[in-house]
C-alpha cells in the first residue's frame, strides 16, 4: 500500500474502502447562458450570496451587475479608470460592490447609489483582488506585495499583511472562518493568514514553479486550491500543512488564470489561457482533467467561479463575454 507521503487522494480513499462514483462530465455539463454587454476584456467576476446575481468587471470601464438566470443587466457602474483588475460583491445583502486596478485604489460602491463612491488609497501598486468580510471590512491584494484590511466607513487601512516578496495576485476568504484567508503571489507561495495577527502568516505553502494567479477554499475551510502560470493546479490541506494533490503538467508560457471548487469539493475547475476550462477530480489518481469544456470561450479565460449554491459555474474571458455552465 502507498504511504500517505506519496499517495494520491484516490489511493487514500480506496485504501479506506471508499469507491467514489465517476465524475459527470459533458454532455451533462452544458452552456446554459451567455451574458453579453461588455465591450472590452472581462477581467474579474464575483457571485452574490444569493447565487443568482453576479458582478463583472471589464476593461471597457464598466462594472455590470447581472441576473445570471434571466441574463438581464441590473446595474451598470461607470469607472474612472478602465484598467480594472478586481471586483467583489458583499455577500450578506449584496448591497455593496468594490473594484480595483492599475489606479492603485479600492473603490467601494453602494449598488443603490453608485455615484457616491468611497475611494480608498494606500497601496503603492495595482489592486489585483478584493473581498468583503462584511459591509464595514474589506481585504485588498496588491502589486506592492501586501494585503490590506480596510475600515470601509472611514476609508482607512487598519492592518497590513506584508510577508510576500512579490506581487500578490489573489486572495480567498475561508467560508467557515472569515478571520482566515489565503493569499497567492508571483513569489510562488500561498500564505494562510489570520486577520487578528497580521504581523506574520500562519503558514506558507510552496511548490509551484511560476506566478500563482488564483485560489479558492473548499466549503469546509480546511483545504484550498491554487492555479498557476506553470500550468498546474494544486490542492493544499491546512491540517496536513502540505500539498495533497497536483494536477496538470508544467508548461512554459501562460497557464491557469483562476480556480474554483465545486460545492462538494470533488471538482476543481481551472480557467486556462488556451480558452479551455479544465475540471479535475480531487479523488482521482490522474493529473489529467476528468473533463474539459473545450473552447469554452474564443479567447483567454480570465476568471471563473462556482456560485455559493454550487449549481452553476460562471466563466469570464477576454472575448468580452461571460458564460454560465451547469
Amino acid at each position: 500500500m502507498a504511504t500517505k507521503a506519496d499517495a494520491t487522494m484516490g489511493h487514500i480513499a480506496r485504501a479506506k474502502g471508499i469507491n467514489p462514483p465517476m465524475v459527470r462530465g459533458p454532455p451533462g455539463t452544458k452552456l446554459r447562458r451567455t451574458l453579453k454587454g461588455h465591450f472590452g476584456k472581462v477581467t474579474a467576476v464575483h457571485w452574490a450570496g444569493d447565487s443568482q446575481a453576479l458582478i463583472s468587471a471589464s476593461q471597457d470601464g464598466k462594472l455590470l451587475l447581472w441576473n445570471a438566470v434571466s441574463t438581464n443587466k441590473l446595474k451598470a457602474i461607470s469607472l474612472k479608470s478602465t484598467y480594472v483588475m478586481a471586483v467583489a460583491m458583499e455577500q450578506s445583502r449584496g448591497a455593496m460592490v468594490a473594484c480595483g486596478g492599475l489606479d492603485n485604489l479600492c473603490t467601494v460602491y453602494r449598488v443603490s447609489q453608485p455615484d457616491n463612491a468611497m475611494e480608498m488609497a494606500s497601496h503603492d501598486g495595482f489592486v489585483s483582488c478584493c473581498r468583503f468580510l462584511s459591509e464595514d471590512r474589506i481585504l485588498t491584494a496588491s502589486g506592492d506585495s501586501t494585503v490590506l484590511l480596510w475600515d470601509i466607513p472611514n476609508g482607512q487601512p487598519i492592518a497590513t499583511f506584508a510577508e510576500h516578496k512579490q506581487d500578490v495576485m489573489f486572495l480567498a476568504v475561508s467560508p467557515r472562518e472569515p478571520t482566515t484567508y489565503v493569499s497567492v503571489s508571483v513569489d510562488r507561495t500561498a500564505k494562510i493568514w489570520d486577520i487578528r495577527t497580521p504581523k506574520s502568516a500562519v503558514h506558507t505553502f510552496s511548490g509551484h514553479e511560476g506566478d500563482i494567479n488564483g485560489a479558492d477554499f473548499m466549503k469546509d475551510g480546511q483545504t484550498f486550491g491554487t492555479g498557476c502560470e506553470d500550468g498546474t493546479a494544486r490542492v493544499f490541506d491546512l491540517r496536513a500543512n502540505n500539498q495533497i494533490c497536483k494536477f496538470g503538467k508544467i508548461t512554459e508560457g501562460e497557464g491557469l488564470s483562476s480556480v474554483s471548487f465545486s460545492r462538494s469539493g470533488r471538482i476543481l475547475f481551472g480557467g486556462h489561457a488556451d480558452s479551455n476550462v479544465l475540471a479535475w477530480d480531487v479523488l482521482s489518481d490522474k493529473a489529467s482533467p476528468a473533463f474539459t469544456l473545450n473552447q469554452a470561450h474564443e479567447q483567454h479565460v480570465s476568471c471563473l467561479g462556482v456560485n455559493p449554491k454550487g449549481d452553476a459555474l460562471c466563466t469570464g474571458s477576454w472575448d468580452s463575454t461571460l458564460k454560465i455552465w451547469a
